[in-house]
């Protein structure tokens, strides 16, 4: 059973990185719409919004309560995250509340645990749940009506279908930190790696599909990400079937070595885009987004090199 002190941790250090990750979600979904759509539009954001809203709320619990890991992995934010908001509301002429930003680059670590935040990290878990089923709700919506030519979005299916597992995924760990869930750690790295291969894959693949075509060197770097990474999500998910304890060390590296690369190349992405280096059709908050998810990604790999 978790004790106080990691369900408190965990539970804000996910929030942080998850409440963006899914506050960007729905811009994304905001500004793919046609206008035939404009309900969907409002709908998200609606969302990106009341995330927003819950990301503020837990930023203020999370002060001098999380990790000096978690604030120093630039899974939270990055160097590039307030100029990218700002330049995406300049393309899209809708406000991103940058007050957020600002408020977690002032994140402190600490120990300050107590009752009563383990009682209000409880409710918080609670509200975030609540907004996981809507958003997980709409996605799958909007997804269902995109494959049955019901909708056109500017997002790919595959986009679309790689959110709402990411909403998923979030929403499962509040569920196991509610329930103060063990966790067989050995399955956990497994799983894990196999889920976050993909995402990188993906990543690579949607960056590669956004470069405008004389962009080949580039094109051809998020091709070649896109090749590793796949055959990183067969080997990790040959790995999770057969649970040995031989695979994790030599899996947990060769990803480790992989996402350092392709978060190097994202970061580099994002400078480019930011600097007007880089043709493409990738707004500059999708960059930055990508950039976090490998971030995190790497923080996990790290714990799990400990564990191997």
């Amino acid at each position: 059973m978790l004790s106080r002190t990691d369900f408190i941790r965990q539970s804000l250090e996910t929030h942080l990185f998850f409440g963006r990750i899914m506050k960007e979600h729905s811009f994304f979904l905001q500004t793919s719409f046609t206008p035939r759509d404009e309900k969907f539009s409002k709908r998200a954001d609606e969302l990106r919004l009341a995330f927003g809203e819950f990301l503020e709320d837990c930023i203020v619990l999370a002060n001098g309560v999380i990790s000096r890991e978690a604030i120093a992995s630039g899974e939270i934010i990055t160097q590039y995250t307030l100029d990218v908001e700002r330049q995406t509301e300049f393309y899209t002429g809708i406000q991103l509340n940058t007050k957020i930003t600002q408020a977690e680059k002032g994140l402190a670590p600490g120990n300050d645990f107590n009752p009563m935040l383990e009682r209000r990290v409880f409710t918080l878990n609670r509200r975030a749940i609540s907004l996981l089923d809507s958003i997980i709700q709409f996605k799958n919506t909007i997804l269902n009506d995109v494959l049955s030519c019901k909708m056109f979005t500017m997002n790919y299916p595959l986009l679309i279908d790689h959110i709402l597992r990411e909403a998923r995924l979030y929403r499962r760990l509040i569920q196991r930190l509610q329930s103060r869930e063990h966790i067989n750690i050995q399955r956990e790295i497994f799983e894990q790696e196999a889920f976050w291969n993909q995402i990188m894959a993906e990543h690579a693949k949607f960056i590669r599909g956004l470069l405008d075509p004389t962009e080949v060197e580039l094109f051809n770097i998020a091709d070649r990400f896109g090749h590793e990474f796949d055959k990183l999500t067969i080997e990790s998910r040959e790995a999770l079937d057969r649970a040995m304890a031989a695979d994790c060390s030599r899996l947990t590296a060769d990803s480790l070595q992989a996402t350092m690369d392709i978060r190097d190349f994202k970061a580099q992405g994002t400078a480019g885009l930011l600097e007007c280096k880089i043709k493409s059709i990738i707004i500059p908050l999708l960059a930055d987004h990508t950039l976090r998810e490998a971030n995190h990604f790497l923080r996990l790999l790290k714990i799990f090199q400990r564990q191997c």
